[in-house]
């Protein structure tokens, strides 16, 4: 029932962090401020799909 995602930042597209959500309790996009270590400020991460290869 819980789906893996990866925070990118909206700024530099990277992607800094992973966690899992709950996909019938929260259905819209997850979305959190964060530290971007290669921005080096707090900035808006959104949830990306990691791919199952």
């Amino acid at each position: 029932m819980r789906d893996l995602i990866k925070l990118t930042c909206e700024t530099c597209t990277r992607a800094n962090y992973y966690t899992s959500k709950n996909k019938r309790t929260m259905t819209e996009k997850f979305s959190i401020k964060k530290f971007c270590p290669a921005c080096r400020t707090h900035k808006l991460h959104k949830e990306g799909k990691i791919s199952k290869g």
